[in-house]
């Protein structure tokens, strides 16, 4: 019954892996093309070249930025949610769900015509509360990748914590209240610890939509913000040299399996310590 799932996720999944590895060893040369040899040339280009380390440590820096709002937001938010009632939790439900109904092109194009330039609608917005006093660059800027980013991953973080809370036996915030703990030490101590798994994971989610991410940045980020992603593109379509493009896909995937891995690796051996 496996066999026919397995045969499609082969022919998909790891034949395309396996034939953009074996790409990332071959030759290339503007008049000779694509050399199909066997040689370290693109590895050894990226890791000679100062200009792909800078590519993939602002890949990184923006997905863990991204991630991080989206924990310290994501969270209140699915509390919130899971605490209401009625139709209430069904609307909010479906606000936090409809980005997910629209093409993220669609919703990265709209926070450009919201960031705009210095009388883009943010920078009005945070001007005229007094949040800030000169405008913010936000196009073509990291902090315009992040905040765009962190919309468009929020739902992920918001349904996976969600998703914990409803593990969570509500009668023990009310035991804890009885017993006079405070709404502060409530959420410290007893909420938090059990949504911790949903957060992780949540986390562990949107930091690989974010660092594999191509629309956002290259919509708010432009050429002259490149990220791993746009790298590998530009390389694959604009210079024509795929064997070094496949090679930074690569690496970009194992960086990323790695970093997942060992993530998930840490998570199970602290939860294990905890409930041994």
């Amino acid at each position: 019954m496996v066999l026919p799932a397995l045969m499609l996720f082969v022919a998909v999944v790891l034949i395309p892996l396996a034939m953009t590895v074996l790409l990332s060893f071959n030759d290339w040369g503007q008049y000779k093309g694509i050399e199909q040899v066997f040689i370290l040339k693109n590895w050894r280009e990226i890791w000679e070249d100062d200009y792909f380390l800078e590519m993939f440590l602002r890949t990184f820096r923006i997905a863990v930025l991204a991630t991080l709002i989206t924990a310290l937001l994501g969270a209140p938010e699915a509390y919130i949610l899971n605490r209401m009632q009625g139709r209430w939790k069904g609307f909010f439900l479906l606000v936090i769900l409809g980005p997910l109904l629209i093409s993220v092109v669609a919703r990265t194009l709209g926070w450009a015509l919201l960031f705009g330039g210095a009388n883009g609608v943010v920078n009005k917005a945070l001007m005229s509360l007094g949040v800030i006093g000169a405008p913010i660059p936000f196009m073509f800027t990291e902090t315009g990748v992040v905040v765009a980013l962190a919309h468009v991953m929020m739902p992920f973080m918001v349904l996976s914590v969600w998703a914990a809370l409803q593990r969570v036996d509500p009668q023990i915030e009310n035991a804890a209240m009885s017993l006079g703990a405070g709404h502060a030490t409530i959420l410290r101590r007893i909420v938090l610890p059990q949504i911790m798994p949903g957060i992780l994971s949540g986390a562990i989610i949107v930091f690989s939509l974010s660092a594999s991410a191509f629309a956002t940045p290259s919509i708010i980020g432009g050429r002259r913000l490149k990220v791993a992603a746009t790298l590998a593109y530009d390389e694959f379509l604009n210079t024509l040299n795929w064997p070094l493009g496949a090679a930074v896909a690569v690496l970009l995937l194992v960086a990323l399996v790695l970093i997942v891995v060992g993530s998930n690796a840490l998570i199970e051996r602290r939860y294990a310590e905890v409930f041994r």
